[in-house]
């Protein structure tokens, strides 16, 4: 009978999981494992990988929803997705083989950083709803190489695509806000099934906690979206410069326990 109940309150709480996660990935166009990952090792005890691993499943339906959810109102750009997504598998590989070889607290450090710069300038510039990807030879190499970059990261740091595409795209390629979004989803699509089938063949995925929470997720990133698109570029803006800086702060607070633990 306890075994029962307490199955029962685990269900409950992927599904809270999931509806609370579903709406920053529609209203940010991230994956949410910046999130979901930290919750599924405290709410639910996981170890590390395996919550990697099921952050991946969870990713898939519900970034399929916000890019329909986005794509209705022609708010993804395909081709620039395609392009990041492919960068990014390549690029995951190539974090992979460096992790053990690169000066990963540097590179946090120079991330940290970044995400600095990004808060700020979002703050200074508020791009325009008009605005279009214009992708030419230079700029589709530009997209991949951001996806190289992302790929890196991903695997060095564990930091969601997200984090890095939607600023970029806005502040290095002119997309509008709701553009950025809905491409950043539309690339997780390929990398987060591509990681959910590596981690499946490793025994890191909790297959009914990712689908659970990724179904439930779907329910509440139409909701996202729509408030995405209900709420001006500015305030869109300052939404997502908070949300950055939560990320920025928790880097900080694991940089500062390692030196603790020295």
């Amino acid at each position: 009978m306890a075994a029962a109940e307490a199955a029962r309150w685990s269900v409950w709480r992927m599904i809270c999981l999931g509806l609370f996660t579903g709406i920053f990935s529609g209203l940010f166009g991230v994956g949410g494992g910046i999130i979901l990952v930290p919750a599924l090792l405290v709410v639910l005890g996981m170890e590390r990988r395996q919550a990697a691993g099921t952050s991946l499943t969870a990713i898939v339906p519900m970034a399929a929803v916000g890019v329909i959810s986005y794509g209705v109102a022609g708010q993804v750009d395909l081709l620039a997705a395609l392009l990041i997504a492919a960068g990014a598998v390549i690029g995951a590989q190539i974090g992979a083989l460096l992790l053990a070889k690169l000066p990963v607290p540097v590179i946090r450090w120079v991330f940290i950083a970044f995400l600095g710069f990004v808060a700020v300038d979002l703050l200074v510039s508020v791009p325009s709803r008009e605005s279009a990807l214009e992708i030419g030879w230079w700029s589709a190499a530009g997209l991949a190489a951001l996806g190289l970059v992302t790929g890196i990261l991903s695997s060095i740091l564990g930091v969601g695509g997200g984090a890095v595409v939607v600023p970029a795209l806005m502040l290095f390629f002119g997309s509008s806000d709701l553009v950025a979004k809905g491409t950043s989803l539309a690339m997780m699509i390929p990398t987060a099934l591509s990681g959910t089938i590596a981690n499946l063949r490793r025994g890191n995925v909790d297959l009914r906690a990712g689908l659970v929470i990724g179904f439930t997720a779907s329910l509440t990133t139409v909701l996202g979206t729509l408030i995405a698109q209900w709420i001006s570029p500015l305030a869109g803006n300052i939404l997502f410069a908070c949300f950055i800086l939560v990320i920025l702060v928790r880097m900080l607070l694991e940089e500062i326990r390692g030196w603790r633990r020295k």
